[in-house]
């Protein structure tokens, strides 16, 4: 892999303008030097179908597969939805099951939510049966999510740096690979 490769974001949250989508957004403005492609619709994906993983694959499922493979690492930023992680962001994982996309690939994520605990550790579970690395560095949960956004919509300034400090040694750390 080359530095020349993009991260791929994956916002996890089933909400349009949800706290993560605005947190990761915060971080691409700051961080123009860092090559990012921002996944954040997974409404569009179909519901998994195992009849469809290997033969007739949607077309929207082979194009996030594609942006999975072709990235240099991944990051997701993604709510905990009633302990768990949200169903859209499960039906993109099932879809990888039956593939390598995530086999090898490194993976950072955030939960920004409520609480956060269960889904944090479900999504660290699954990467880790999908294949992908996953390194104690770059993973962050922040609980309380809706209390780390100022007034005017900015993320408080602790939390900010927690997350650009995160992302920022994801890049290097990816761009450092082979």
């Amino acid at each position: 892999m080359t530095a020349s490769k993009k991260i791929l974001i994956i916002i996890g949250s089933a909400t349009k303008n949800s706290n993560n989508q605005k947190l990761m957004e915060q971080v691409l403005e700051k961080s123009p030097h860092i090559n990012f492609h921002m996944y954040d619709d997974l409404s569009v994906l179909p519901h998994f179908d195992t009849a469809l993983t290997d033969a007739d694959t949607p077309e929207e499922i082979v194009k996030i597969r594609d942006y999975i493979d072709q990235s240099a690492g991944v990051i997701i930023s993604t709510p905990e939805y009633i302990f768990s992680i949200p169903g859209r962001l499960k039906n993109l994982l099932e879809w990888c099951v039956s593939t390598n996309v995530f086999s090898d690939k490194p993976v950072a994520f955030i939960t920004g939510s409520a609480s956060g605990e269960k889904g944090h550790e479900e999504l660290l579970l699954i990467l880790k049966t999908l294949g992908a690395v996953v390194n104690d560095k770059h993973q962050l949960l922040i609980k309380a999510i809706k209390g780390k956004f100022e007034p005017d919509g900015s993320v408080e300034n602790n939390t900010f740096a927690k997350v650009l400090e995160l992302v920022t040694d994801f890049e290097k750390s990816v761009s450092s690979l082979k």
